[in-house]
């Protein structure tokens, strides 16, 4: 989706969702009043649940949770038909939902909030935590960076929290309660939340300076967004009626798969894994809101762990020394340094060096300071190497990779074919670069070393790899 422009009760904006906006009409407090709603597509806030807590899949948990009215528009059911259609897409959507959906429903029904809406993420990411869309909107539920951190999700160059799934669920359910509480409307606040309070205020003084209907359907929105919220009701429709309609998805058991544990302080995650007693790259699959080898000195220091090792880990962590949780130091450059000697100097490698500090040439400066390995320590390698194959196998720009809406599905092969390098040009962007070369921002990012907020430098080499597409078909409205 494209960023959106988002108008909070202070007065200012910020970006919000993933569709530009530009509003003007907010001058003061007096105009940050609750928008009035035609009651026939309010849903009440207080949802009766009924009691299906000890089924035994969280799909059915959901399915019989629903309450939201499904109503007979063309675009939803062109969009139910659409997922009937190509049953593949929510089945493999499914997969990747399972460790963190159980925790998804779990915050929704202790807010008591519809359950419908634990779908969005389908039609944000595909419930893909790492997708990126060129908009700056990153994460399961594509969080902007002023808007992140608007609701409290720190970003870093050790951490971002859009991507941190049990914290951005929490930042994005807050959000929605915001705007649910200023529009008294769900349908109107998810509008808002793809398009902004603004856009969505504007189309409703517009309908009613013209004696229209100010229901959702009759509103004059962004396209995005009109398809935005039919998308989501169709979503649940299938979900309901995912038997009737012929969708398997796949099983994922009620009961909690992960448990966030706060370990204390920084940790390196190779370390967090062997302690586990899990591979690196599983547990950089459950925490893909760290950028780099380790947890931010400064926290979060919670991680995402599977529940079936928790209590081991536990104990392991309690028994292993903070000092030993660590293993890298900083390192002062001198006059006369450079990288080739600091390496044979600390027994470590010149590439090893350059992952660990972003550096792409053979430059460094005196009084800096470098991140080094300890010595003879292949975890900061380990844990390099689990990073780029987990973040090639995982990671799809959100519009190559989400509902067919947007565009079309590709699959990207997760290993690379062939290398290739490009010299970066004035003018060039990541997305733009990453649409010459048919990849994603993502894979850029990753083979880089780089983070999504690392700004490009006119003539700096990007490596790059080609990759073998498998475009499905579009969705045809």
């Amino acid at each position: 989706m494209k960023t959106s422009l988002f108008l909070i009760s202070t007065g200012f904006m910020l970006l919000s969702g993933c569709q530009t906006a530009a509003v003007n009409d907010v001058k003061s407090d007096k105009t940050v009043n609750k928008i009035k709603k035609p009651t026939e597509f309010s849903i009440p806030k207080s949802l009766v649940r009924r009691q299906y807590k000890e089924s035994g899949d969280v799909w059915e948990r959901i399915r019989f949770s629903m309450d939201m009215p499904i109503p007979d528009q063309h675009l939803v059911n062109r969009y139910r038909q659409w997922y009937i259609d190509n049953p593949k897409h929510l089945e493999r959507i499914s997969q990747r939902a399972r460790p963190f959906l159980y925790l998804i429903v779990q915050e929704f029904e202790h807010r008591d909030l519809p359950i419908e809406l634990a779908l969005l993420p389908i039609v944000e990411s595909s419930f893909n935590p790492l997708a990126y869309s060129s908009a700056d909107a990153s994460g399961l539920w594509q969080f902007t960076s002023p808007m992140a951190s608007h609701f409290g999700l720190d970003m870093n160059w050790w951490y971002d929290g859009r991507k941190d799934v049990p914290a951005a669920t929490s930042a994005a359910l807050d959000m929605l309660e915001y705007l649910y509480k200023k529009t008294d409307n769900w349908l109107y606040a998810l509008a808002a939340y793809n398009a902004g309070e603004g856009r969505l205020r504007e189309a409703i003084r517009y309908n009613e300076a013209r004696g229209l209907d100010t229901d959702f359907w009759s509103l004059k929105l962004p396209t995005e967004t009109r398809q935005y919220v039919p998308q989501l009701l169709a979503i649940a429709d299938v979900v309901k009626n995912a038997e009737t309609y012929g969708i398997n998805l796949n099983s994922i058991p009620n009961k909690p798969l992960v448990e966030v544990i706060d370990v204390g302080s920084q940790i390196d995650l190779a370390v967090a894994a062997k302690l586990a007693k899990i591979p690196v790259t599983r547990l950089q699959k459950l925490n893909p809101g760290f950028n780099r080898w380790a947890t931010s000195p400064q926290g979060p220091h919670q991680l995402v762990v599977p529940v079936s090792k928790a209590h081991k880990f536990k104990q392991a962590l309690a028994n292993t020394d903070v000092n030993e949780r660590v293993k890298w130091y900083k390192y002062q450059i001198q006059n006369g340094d450079n990288i080739t000697v600091i390496a044979h100097r600390h027994q470590t490698t010149v590439d090893k060096i350059k992952a660990m500090n972003d550096i792409n040439g053979d430059k460094i400066v005196a009084g800096k300071f470098l991140y080094m390995p300890h010595t003879a320590s292949q975890v900061i390698l380990d844990v390099e190497l689990a990073a780029t194959k987990s973040a090639a196998k995982q990671t799809h720009l959100k519009q190559v990779d989400t509902d067919p809406v947007q565009s079309q599905h590709a699959s990207v092969s997760s290993s690379p074919e062939s290398k290739a390098g490009h010299t970066v040009q004035y003018g060039d962007t990541l997305w733009s670069i990453a649409r010459v070369y048919k990849v994603s921002v993502e894979q850029i990012i990753s083979w880089n070393n780089m983070t999504d907020r690392d700004k490009l430098s006119v003539g700096k080499t990007l490596k790059l790899y080609q990759q073998v597409q498998h475009n499905n078909p579009q969705m045809r409205l």
